[in-house]
């Protein structure tokens, strides 16, 4: 048995560095017994992000090009309309997504601004998309009203080790992003949080990051595996690259350490070869964002995702429904007795 077999919340550094550290192929078997435990790994889900509100935000994050702080060539724009948003949202639906992510580039959502944020929400929620939003810090009260809206998961970044931090954002604290993230877990949202990885940190701040969300009062549902997108105009525009394979490592642990939280292969991806994404769902990725862009970014043509997808066998994960714990039991069952007589796992008793 495994040190992964159960959800924990006590993980020490040391524990999570050597599982960064371990073989690579250990690692990524160890991480692939995990997520067929919990998850169909041949399925992938999907999302469509889109950027409500771009650029002149008042933080100093420092791979951002939405920040006011350096010149990017970036064009700012209003808070888009309402109707605007859900045709976009209307077009993502149609095109395969699931789940509908807005953000907006604030330090916290304004009073003027929120009620036509709540309306976006409401009519996402009405076409049948899982709803998420990105809006920097929230309140108790923000919280609860985006909650009572329909909202179903906020996005809320860690970004990196609490160590680290410091060497990236200097306008908010480490502790202002956990707070939020508690408002929005006691307001009855569902979290996604993760961090972005190849920002000058070194493998004990990986570890440290993976660390602080894995013990997390509960796990984040969604934790985005971002890859830093090099921006020019902003003080990370020429950091050393990160081996990819060290990227890779970080997806598996994160499986490990996280179970049944969809860990999602999140910005980065245009600079990644289809072998690397396959690496990457192979160690436990199992959702990322579709379309051409992601806020400011570029991301992988959609196109090009659905020739990847069939070229491994990979399809979108269908909306999750309400089903009892007796039907959940009973597919798990099911697929654990799939893969054994696949011959997957290795038996030791008759090698």
């Amino acid at each position: 048995m495994t040190a992964s077999a159960s959800i924990r919340h006590d993980w020490t550094h040391q524990e999570v560095q050597d599982l960064l550290s371990k073989p690579f192929n250990d690692l990524i078997f160890e991480a692939q017994q995990v997520h067929r435990t919990h998850f169909n790994p041949n399925e992938v889900q999907v999302s469509t992000l889109l950027s409500i509100k771009t650029g002149a935000c008042p933080e100093d994050c420092m791979y951002c090009p939405q920040s006011g702080h350096y010149n990017t060539g970036l064009e700012k724009e209003k808070l888009m309309e309402v109707q605007k948003v859900l045709d976009e949202a209307k077009a993502a639906r149609e095109t395969g997504a699931t789940r509908f992510c807005m953000g907006a580039a604030w330090r916290s959502p304004t009073k003027k601004d929120l009620p036509y944020v709540l309306e976006m929400v409401r009519g996402v929620k009405e076409m049948g998309l899982e709803t998420c939003m990105t809006l920097g810090m929230l309140t108790e009260e923000q919280a609860t009203e985006l909650s009572e809206a329909g909202l179903d998961y906020y996005n809320h970044n860690l970004d990196t080790s609490e160590r680290y931090y410091n060497q990236i954002i200097t306008t908010r604290t480490y502790q202002d992003r956990l707070d939020t993230l508690e408002n929005v877990r006691n307001a009855g949202m569902k979290v996604c949080c993760g961090g972005i990885m190849g920002m000058g940190e070194d493998e004990a701040d990986r570890a440290g990051f993976l660390m602080e969300l894995a013990n997390l009062p509960e796990h984040p549902e969604s934790v985005p595996i971002n890859l830093l997108i090099k921006i020019p105009g902003t003080p990370l525009e020429n950091v050393e690259d990160l081996d990819p394979i060290e990227f890779v490592r970080t997806i598996a642990v994160a499986r490990i350490l996280m179970p049944k939280s969809h860990v999602r292969l999140s910005a980065g991806r245009e600079d990644m070869t289809d072998e690397m994404q396959a690496l990457c769902f192979m160690a436990g990725a199992n959702s990322i964002f579709y379309g051409d862009q992601l806020l400011t970014t570029d991301n992988p043509e959609a196109d090009a995702d659905r020739r990847l997808f069939e070229r491994l066998g990979i399809r979108p994960e269908p909306l999750a429904t309400d089903r009892s714990d007796e039907d959940e039991a009973a597919e798990l069952t099911e697929r654990v007795e799939q893969e054994r007589q696949s011959h997957l796992f290795y038996d030791a008793a008759n090698a």
